[in-house]
């Protein structure tokens, strides 16, 4: 991964962001918005770029699995309304009663992940959607492109942190003062739903209290659909 001061990245993420401006219409491009420090930090610069452009309220996608963590979809809503987010919820159209949850992680997070994503990108037109992944996270995320094609539905999956850090994600937070979800004090470093999220082993990865078995499925699921 190349050598980058913050305000290098800064500056080169906030060049692609305007760049997919000239793509789309602004009203076509929302955020895969998770509620996590990635994606609430390119949401903030999401909204800094629409309004230098004046192009109104920054446009959302949240998926709610209906699993998360209580503190996870408290800071979603008061962060929509403090920040006036278009927020468009994705849920499973299945009830969880009697769904066998994280028993199979591929299929569980089609059921209530990728298949309500594809149904709320086809439900809100969204051209270009703008997700907060990073390579670091997963070894199967090292070789994705900044701009990814998708069909089913058709739209552009936009990638502008990829060569960002966890410590480049922190060291934003903590220059523009931004909010984040309450978790993250307890010691949690990524945040996944309830059943395959734990806090992290002392002395290991960013993502070693998620399920095993989903992240080494990473590739398969992104093959399906997620971002």
């Amino acid at each position: 991964m190349p050598t980058c001061s913050l305000d290098n990245r800064i500056q080169q993420t906030e060049e692609m962001l305007l760049s997919l401006c000239k793509q789309a219409d602004p009203q076509a491009i929302r955020v895969a918005w998770t509620g996590g420090k990635d994606s609430t930090a390119l949401l903030f610069l999401w909204k800094a770029v629409l309004d230098h452009l004046g192009s109104g309220a920054p446009r959302a996608i949240n998926l709610d699995t209906g699993c998360k963590f209580p503190e996870i979809i408290e800071f979603r809503d008061a962060l929509t309304r403090e920040w006036n987010v278009d927020l468009h919820i994705a849920r499973p159209a299945i009830s969880l009663k009697e769904y066998p949850l994280a028993q199979d992680k591929v299929s569980c997070c089609r059921d209530l992940k990728i298949i309500p994503l594809q149904r709320a990108i086809r439900d809100t037109s969204t051209r270009i959607l703008i997700t907060g992944i990073r390579r670091d996270e997963n070894p199967d995320r090292h070789d994705r492109d900044f701009l990814e094609n998708r069909t089913d539905p058709d739209h552009v999956l936009a990638n502008p942190l990829l060569d960002w850090t966890e410590m480049d994600i922190w060291a934003f937070h903590d220059r523009f003062g931004l909010p984040r979800c309450s978790l993250y004090a307890e010691g949690y470093r990524s945040l996944g739903c309830m059943p395959c999220t734990t806090l992290p082993a002392p002395g290991q990865g960013e993502r070693s209290g998620r399920s095993r078995a989903k992240e080494q499925a990473m590739r398969t699921l992104t093959n399906l659909g997620y971002f």
